[in-house]
């Protein structure tokens, strides 16, 4: 189970209506994903905090009260012309409350045909009608929140997975380097001619971030240069993507991410926007960063001072 599969699961299994495979393989995803358990710890406290919450019933008089104090009214004369528009009286008003308000137990001999004897039906119908529609637009207002927080956008979330795949696939396939070296002017100038434009390169292995070479790939149906580093035992592929280029915009660095198990950061340095996909970990990812921001910032104090 992924983490797609997973989050629409969440809730469910905090209420308990999951079947028993299902909460088994939702409690397994969560073990392993960071991120999904921390949407599961939210979904958690909401519902403690929903249950917690104390009952405040109305006091059993309150009903009594409130018809007590409506002003009487007289009844219309006998000769009076007919109009189309039933006058409401006292009973009538009596007879709302009391349908409307839950529990009422107010007792009011209403008579005849006329307005009481309309609002004892009419009451009930446009009170749950209203509350009906309160329900609604509370239910709304809370899934628009839920939406914004606790998911990230539908285009990131896909671009996010097409990245993670093609980390994956060129793990799998072998052919997760194109041109292999060390030397940053061996595999920038590899590059000329197979896209336009020039990604930054540099051989961070002083800070522990080894180039192995570069690649190109494929995400979003775009080409996009990748470049490859070695950190310990692990691989990290940095994407470069040029401005204006496929993928969420972004400004400045983004918060770290995962997604199937694997650290994402993306972030903008030289013009260009950088997404970095390893399974080394967040640490990891931050200390690319750093170092390639670091030396990035060398070479144009260099460039500046000639």
């Amino acid at each position: 189970m992924n983490c797609n599969e997973a989050r629409p699961l969440v809730d469910a299994s905090v209420d308990r209506e999951l079947s028993a495979a299902d909460e088994w393989r939702v409690r397994e995803h969560l073990a392993g994903c960071e991120q999904c358990r921390r949407v599961a710890d939210d979904a958690q406290a909401i519902s403690q905090m929903i249950r917690s919450a104390p009952y405040h019933r109305a006091p059993a008089g309150l009903a009594a009260r409130i018809v007590a104090a409506l002003p009487a009214t007289d009844a219309a004369p006998a000769k009076a012309a007919p109009s189309p528009v039933p006058a409401r009286d006292s009973r009538g008003w009596r007879a709302w409350v009391r349908n409307w308000w839950p529990g009422g137990g107010v007792r009011d001999d209403l008579g005849g045909h006329g307005w009481g004897a309309a609002s004892v039906n009419a009451g009930p119908r446009a009170a749950t009608l209203a509350w009906f529609g309160c329900a609604v637009l509370i239910l709304c207002a809370l899934a628009v929140i839920a939406t914004l927080h606790l998911r990230r956008p539908a285009a990131e979330t896909a671009f996010v997975d097409d990245l993670v795949s093609s980390h994956v696939r060129a793990q799998i396939s072998g052919r997760d380097i194109d041109v292999i070296s060390t030397d940053r002017h061996t595999v920038k100038p590899w590059f000329n001619g197979r896209i336009d434009y020039a990604p930054p390169v540099f051989d961070l292995a002083q800070q522990g971030f080894a180039l192995a070479g570069g690649r190109l790939d494929y995400v979003g149906r775009e080409r996009v240069a990748v470049l490859v580093y070695h950190h310990g035992k692990h691989v990290i592929d940095v994407y470069v993507f040029p401005p204006g280029a496929n993928g969420p915009a972004v400004s400045g660095a983004a918060p770290q991410s995962s997604s199937e198990g694997y650290a994402l950061l993306r972030w903008q340095a030289a013009g260009m926007t950088l997404w970095a996909v390893s399974d080394a970990g967040a640490d990891a990812l931050d200390g690319l960063r750093a170092a390639l921001d670091a030396r990035l910032a060398s070479g144009a104090s260099e460039a500046a001072g000639s």
